[in-house]
Formats: structure tokens, sequence, C-alpha cells
């Protein structure tokens, strides 16, 4: 018996991976996290199976379901939302199946700023212009952050930042990040993601907030915020295919007539 922690990418079932549909539509037991992942994501489950949404259960609660599948045996579908290795809660949860010698396997999706960058258009690492993207959140009502994990120490680099659970908290985001950003800096709430309803509200430090209040926004929202979100024309073309960088598999440079 194993228990398959499965990524289901942002909420658009066609970003669901292959692996991640033949196991979902290989397990008698399938618990999905039904705030943030649709039910069409599951609807490959066997006809038989036991779906549950674990939105209104415990850890507790989905810990027993797949203590009652492993007496009998049965595979269980973990289907947690994004790519579970971040903020998917996945670890206490691993915690428990090692403290029981219960089997696990990981099979990753599509993160939500990937998707967001997708929907957007556009690469989020330019040459020169940003390099690095640094995946964090604030602490509001979940656990706290670590001593050294600020979104000041964090700025004082000025790269791209993709800051989810925050967007209840973007007065003291634009605090913390204009001194080193600028006002100006490009920001984006990326909101619901790959569902039907996804929505993208651009601005700049100075005025996010205020779009974001006219919106009602207070939930399901990434927030992405750095200079490479702006419109950025004037940058060096990567060295990856310039005819002059010869590499490993290009060894001879060849320089245009």
């Amino acid at each position: 018996m194993t228990v398959y922690f499965i990524g289901a990418g942002p909420g658009d079932p066609e970003l669901l991976t292959k692996k991640a549909e033949r196991v979902i539509g290989e397990c008698p037991v399938c618990l999905y996290a039904g705030s943030l992942v649709p039910p069409e994501v599951v609807s490959c489950a066997p006809a038989d199976a036991r779906v549950l949404d674990t939105a209104p259960m415990t850890l507790d609660d989905t810990h027993s379901e797949i203590v009652a599948a492993h007496a009998k045996g049965q595979n269980v579908a973990r289907v947690h939302s994004g790519d579970p290795s971040l903020y998917g809660a996945i670890a206490e949860q691993i915690r428990r199946l090692r403290a029981e010698g219960i089997e696990y396997e990981i099979i990753p999706g599509v993160p939500a700023y990937a998707a967001a960058a997708a929907a957007l258009g556009q690469e989020l690492t330019i040459p020169e212009v940003g390099q690095s993207i640094v995946l964090t959140r604030v602490s509001m009502k979940s656990t706290s952050m670590p001593e050294h994990e600020t979104l000041e120490n964090f700025a004082r680099t000025r790269t791209t930042l993709a800051i989810h659970l925050g967007v209840r908290n973007l007065r003291e985001i634009e605090r913390q990040l204009t001194p080193y950003y600028g006002a100006d800096c490009p920001v984006v709430v990326a909101y619901r993601v790959g569902w039907p309803d996804q929505l993208f509200i651009r601005g700049t430090l100075s005025d996010i907030q205020k779009k974001v209040r006219a919106e009602k926004l207070t939930r399901t929202a990434l927030i992405l915020v750095g200079p490479v979100l702006g419109e950025v024309t004037d940058f060096k073309d990567s060295a990856l295919y310039d005819p002059e960088m010869p590499h490993v598999l290009r060894p001879i440079a060849t320089v245009a007539n």
C-alpha cells in the first residue's frame, strides 16, 4: 500500500500530469483539498472509489482515512493544489506515515508561480534584469516565519518575489518593500490561477493595494513583485543561443557574415 501525494497544479485540470492522472485513476481512495482543487481534477478516480474533500477535515481525520486504507491494502491518492513541495502541508503527514511504516511517494505538480507566468505570457528570469526568484509567504494566521526569513531581508536582493498568503497584508508588504524596490516597482496579483474566474491585477507597489481592494480579493492570490514584471525590452540576449558562445553541444563558434 502506498500514499501518493499528488500535485494537482493551480486549478486547470489539463495541467495535471499524465502520471498524476494515471495514479488517481488507479487508487480506490482519493483525498483531495477541495478548497483549492476543483472536483474535475479528481473526476478520473475509479467510479467506486472513496473520494473525500478534505477541506472540512483535520489532520487526524485525513490520517485516519489513510490508516483505514492501509489496513485494507488500498492505495491512497492524496491530492494537493499546485506542487506539494510548496506550502503543501505534507511534511506533517509524512512524519506520521514514517512513524507507522506506511510507504509514500510524491508526484510533483505545476506550481502557481509557473502557471501565473505562463498566463501572463512572460519569462521570470530575464538576463541582467532578474535571474532569481524567492518563493515566500507572510505569517498572517498561519505559522510564524523563521526569524531570518523576512520580506526585508529578501528585499535587499531586489530579486523577484513570489509571495503566498499575503493578499490581505498588501499595505505591510508595500511598506517593507518600497525602500528597496521603489514605489514604481511592478507588481502582479494573480487570483485563482488556472480557474475559470482567474484574474490578474497589474500595478506598482504604490497602487496595488488600492486596486486589489477595489476587486475585493481576500484570499487565493499570489503576489509577484520585481522589475521583470514590467515592460522590459532593453535586455541582453541569453548566451545560450549566441553564435559567438560555443558550448558542449555547439563546440564551434559561428559568426554571421
